[in-house]
């Protein structure tokens, strides 16, 4: 398991430059979370990097996330395929590990500037801001990784800016 690999299997799966850039972004925030806990920074970040790669071509809820399939395939750990399962709220599958805790606690932000708690809080009250996120699964998981909703908010807005010069990772693109 490697992040050229893993790039490789996310461009196979996924065409669309803007799920691309969402889970471009999430692989910085799992890098960063894996740094402050002590994780393997590859690890962490490939499993943010694939998390939503069967997205664009299996949307619903009865087809997402079924990437791990292919995944188990080429051999990648069960406590990654267990995270990627374990992001989506609705499967209910438990989240046992601070990896899985981790992937399912993070935010979709629409862009890095001034993103910080108190604007994503008050935009979360918008049924268009980040629609397809249950703001009871981003509550949720904040508690499981044992976070304040406010400080794992800014925490990953600040990993997005720390990132916000890497390839496809804009300031105003991150989607």
């Amino acid at each position: 398991m490697n992040r050229e690999e893993a790039w490789k299997v996310l461009c196979e799966c996924t065409e669309g430059d803007s799920l691309r850039k969402h889970m471009l972004a999430l692989e910085a925030a799992m890098r960063a979370y894996a740094r402050k806990f002590g994780k393997d920074e590859e690890k962490w970040g490939i499993t943010g990097l694939l998390h939503d790669m069967d997205y664009e071509k299996h949307p619903t809820s009865d087809e997402h996330p079924m990437a791990c399939a292919r995944l188990e395939r080429r051999g990648y750990p069960e406590d990654v395929l267990e995270a990627i399962k374990g992001h989506a709220g609705y499967l209910h599958v438990p989240r046992e590990t601070l990896l899985a805790k981790a992937l399912h606690a993070l935010v979709r932000p629409e862009g890095l500037e001034g993103l910080g708690a108190k604007s994503v809080r008050k935009k979360m009250k918008q049924k268009s801001f980040a629609a397809n996120v249950s703001r009871e699964d981003i509550l949720r998981g904040a508690g499981e990784l044992g976070v304040d909703l406010n400080e794992h908010i800014d925490f990953v807005a600040a990993a997005l800016r720390e990132r916000s010069g890497a390839p496809g990772l804009t300031p105003h693109s991150v989607g």
